[in-house]
């Protein structure tokens, strides 16, 4: 065979393997994203890796969160909030699929902080819908729940929490307490968790600066409750739009 033969055969092959590149590439999209694939799994839902992803509200999520999450006064077309699914590792160190409703501006953040959450077996007890709670934050709260979108007010006022526009998550709240001081008088929530306000302790599920959770939320671009002045809400990361 000579050396003209070669190249033409090699130009075949070449102009096969293309079409067959472009052909799936309708059906799957692939781009990069740090250090891993982000795979557009059609028009509505995205992976970012078998177990994570996500994608807009279906009817089915509708019916779950009509009437709790979603209350009737909701202001937030469900057009803007993504329902997002992760894998964990729970107290016993096993694997457990989560389920989140959030913003569709911090959908991509959730599915690769809690893929590293994920891949460094970060314990959470779990994560479930709200609505499995009849949307009440305290119950949420007392049952260790990690949760997002939940449309109600801060606790004690008229003005939306940030967790109304699906733009806060509340992670391990139980051993993360919010303490407010109404009065002078301290206050801590959820009932039970008081020793887990004191911050200068050693416990298991400890948000604080050294902390995993910590550090990828704020990577993002998340604030922490921890951090404020006036209050202290250690188990809540919210992220602010444009």
């Amino acid at each position: 065979m000579n050396y003209k033969s070669i190249l033409f055969i090699i130009g075949i092959a070449i102009a096969t393997l293309t079409s067959s590149i472009s052909s799936t590439d309708v059906l799957a999209k692939t781009t990069t994203k740090g250090t891993a694939a982000v795979v557009q799994t059609s028009d509505t839902c995205v992976t970012y890796h078998a177990g994570f992803y996500y994608e807009p509200i279906n009817d089915t999520v509708k019916s779950r969160i009509n009437g709790l999450s979603y209350k009737e006064d909701c202001t937030v077309p469900y057009e803007d909030l993504r329902y997002v699914s992760v894998l964990y590792t729970n107290f016993e160190g096993k694997t457990e699929v989560g389920e989140i409703i959030c913003n569709k501006a911090i959908a991509e953040d959730l599915v690769e902080i809690f893929y590293e959450l994920y891949l460094a077996k970060y314990p959470i007890e779990q994560i479930r819908l709200i609505d499995e709670f009849n949307a009440d934050d305290d119950l949420s709260c007392l049952e260790n729940n990690s949760s997002c979108f939940n449309y109600r007010t801060v606790y004690g006022s008229t003005t939306l929490s940030k967790h109304a526009l699906g733009l806060a998550i509340d992670i391990n709240p139980f051993y993360n307490p919010y303490v407010t001081y109404p009065n002078g008088v301290t206050r801590i929530s959820p009932p039970g968790s008081e020793p887990y306000a004191d911050r200068s302790a050693d416990f298991p599920c400890k948000i604080d600066k050294d902390d995993l959770c910590y550090q990828l939320f704020t990577e993002h671009g998340f604030t922490w409750g921890g951090n404020w002045k006036s209050l202290k809400d250690y188990q809540h990361f919210q992220k602010s739009i444009d």
